[in-house]
């Protein structure tokens, strides 16, 4: 069985990772070009790793290029280019989903496929595997914590059941990672689930929460979110799992009443029954409880958060434009 975070949470104090950033690995990245991925670069290129990012694209490939990370043509349908540059590499972190919201059970397959092509690579190694999972469902209504197991199991599962699918390998020779996002990785540039609300806004005339607005979602500032996968490199022991939460819970009421002020629109409350027809497919998503803690992350890594809030973002402007 993988070793759950509450047992590892004191295998490594903040001045051992500092020691082992001495040791620079060559770091296979899918999702590179992405905004976690983009920001997960610069941190791993700043420690000193060797960076080889999956592109699929020519503009992808020439960001990369101009991050000063190698470059490996290929996307996630391309199992053996992912066994080649799994195999290449000392570590692999694994941030791509192709997010098709229209067809997610495709996603999910593609997901699970590339996942079960790396982990076939890795086992046995020792070698880093660190994977991008997430914080949405995984303990609604009350605050999640990193010793939570994911309940999303198996093929059909969100994303494939990866996150359950990886730490079985933390006996198989793999240092298995799991990366919890919080649903908003939030910053300039965005286009994530709070740009999707900040549009749904625009589009409605007004910025609405729903219910009493008491939901809560954990959030994370994208610098932040880069900055812990390169500390989870170094961190990295078989079945840790990681919570990229620089805030527990931001009540949706608050989000949408941020949204309203910095879009100059009214505020106001939709009803749970017509969140639907209001929000359409997130609808059913931003009214979900979820909060999370990172106190475990926070003390393993000595990570210290230090970006703009999610609040701070909004008002600044970061989802004011179209």
């Amino acid at each position: 069985m993988a070793t759950s975070a509450t047992d590892i949470t004191g295998a490594a104090p903040p001045a051992a990772l500092s020691a082992e950033k001495e040791n620079t690995m060559r770091v296979f990245v899918t999702g590179a070009s992405g905004w976690i991925g983009s920001a997960a670069v610069d941190e791993l290129l700043a420690d000193g790793h060797e960076v080889v990012g999956l592109a699929r694209s020519d503009s992808s490939a020439a960001a990369l290029e101009r991050r000063g990370a190698v470059v490996r043509r290929g996307d996630l349908d391309d199992l053996e280019g992912l066994r080649a540059g799994a195999a290449d590499a000392d570590a692999v972190v694994h941030l791509a989903n192709k997010h098709d919201w229209s067809d997610l059970a495709a996603s999910n397959r593609a997901e699970r496929r590339a996942v079960e092509t790396v982990l076939g690579e890795l086992e046995g190694s020792g070698r880093p595997f660190l994977l991008a999972s997430g914080l949405a469902g995984l303990a609604n209504g009350r605050l999640s914590t990193e010793a939570d197991r994911s309940p999303h199991s198996g093929p059909e599962a969100p994303r494939g059941g990866t996150e359950a699918l990886a730490l079985e390998f933390a006996d198989r020779g793999v240092r298995t990672v799991s990366l919890r996002f919080a649903p908003t990785v939030h910053g300039t540039g965005d286009q994530g689930f709070v740009a999707v609300i900040a549009a749904v806004a625009r589009e409605k005339g007004v910025s609405a929460w729903i219910g009493n607005g008491s939901a809560r979602w954990p959030a994370v500032h994208r610098s932040d979110a880069g900055r812990l996968v390169a500390d989870a490199l170094v961190a990295a022991t078989p079945g840790l799992v990681l919570h990229a939460a620089a805030e527990e819970g931001v009540s949706t009421r608050a989000i949408a009443e941020a949204l309203g002020d910095s879009l100059g629109l009214p505020s106001t409350s939709v009803a749970p029954a017509d969140a639907g027809a209001h929000f359409g497919w997130i609808g059913g998503f931003f009214g979900q409880d979820m909060p999370a803690s990172s106190e475990a992350t926070l003390r393993l890594l000595g990570w210290s958060p230090s970006g703009p809030t999610l609040l701070d973002d909004i008002a600044g402007g970061a989802y004011s434009a179209a």
